[in-house]
């Protein structure tokens, strides 16, 4: 992405963090929702920088600024405001603020870190996240443009996200003790049916994996005793640490069972001679 793309805006997060992390994934030219506010302070209306945020801001004059791609790095501290900046582009001509495409097929493209609709917080109840501004953004473009808006998600359940994970896991292997091959047993821990189980399952029910991968759901976050998961796990814990021990108990039958077929085939093959 960062070779694809020149200039590219980048929401979310706290204050810079979003750009900082841009910047060391190897991205030239990184703006964020702030340097176009500071441009234009009529682009938000109801929202207005704070000197914090106009000393973090970067001056620039974005009516000679092409922007080549959205990136959705984090969850919006501002919807309204950074809704309004990534529809003003998703509508331009070539990524130019202030102008509209007559055929609204000539905008950047947009991604997404995730697309988890809720999340778990100190709150009782779930709070919406990345996810649903996806789902928002999508509604609004619908509404004023009457076309559909192809944006692109990556993290889970998105099978290029347990691919990935597939060969960091061979690497590590690798290189910490010489076995080039990954895992022949992933256990996945997660608390989000929606993403964490469905992701897990449908990778390895795919020819992709290679290897198997076990879902576990615990009950520490988005998913709460007494619902019914969307999406089904191999098995339901408390929290992590149960699902490490439970995982570690599975694996120690295993090997049990492993050296109990291999004595008995010993056994027969003693009787048959």
């Amino acid at each position: 992405m960062a070779q694809k793309y020149g200039t590219v805006l980048v929401v979310g997060g706290e204050g810079d963090k979003c750009r900082a992390v841009a910047e060391g994934y190897g991205f030239k030219d990184v703006v964020t929702p702030g340097d176009i506010i500071k441009d234009n302070n009529d682009t938000t209306p109801f929202r207005k920088l704070t000197q914090d945020e106009t000393d973090n801001s970067r001056a620039r004059n974005f009516g000679e600024t092409e922007i080549e791609a959205i990136f959705v790095f984090a969850d919006s501290r501002d919807w309204a405001g950074d809704q309004q900046i990534i529809l003003d582009l998703l509508m331009s001509q070539h990524g130019r603020l202030g102008t509209r495409s007559e055929t609204f097929d000539e905008g950047p493209p947009i991604f997404f870190s995730h697309n988890d609709i809720v999340w778990s917080t100190s709150h009782n109840l779930t709070r919406i996240g990345m996810g649903a501004l996806r789902t928002s953004l999508e509604a609004m473009y619908r509404a004023m443009t009457g076309k559909e808006l192809n944006s692109t998600a990556f993290g889970k359940p998105q099978i290029g996200t347990f691919q990935f994970a597939t060969r960091l896991l061979q690497q590590w292997r690798r290189d910490t003790h010489g076995i080039n091959a990954p895992p022949e047993t992933v256990y996945f821990v997660g608390d989000t049916p929606e993403s964490d189980i469905r992701g897990t399952n449908e990778f390895n029910a795919s020819e992709l994996s290679g290897t198997t991968w076990y879902s576990i759901l615990v009950r520490t976050g988005v998913f709460q005793e007494g619902s019914k998961p969307a999406f089904h796990p191999n098995v339901t814990v408390d929290n992590v640490l149960e699902a490490v021990k439970y995982g570690i108990r599975r694996e120690v039958e295993k090997c049990l069972q492993c050296k109990v077929q291999q004595l008995s085939e010993q056994q027969e093959a003693v009787i048959e001679e």
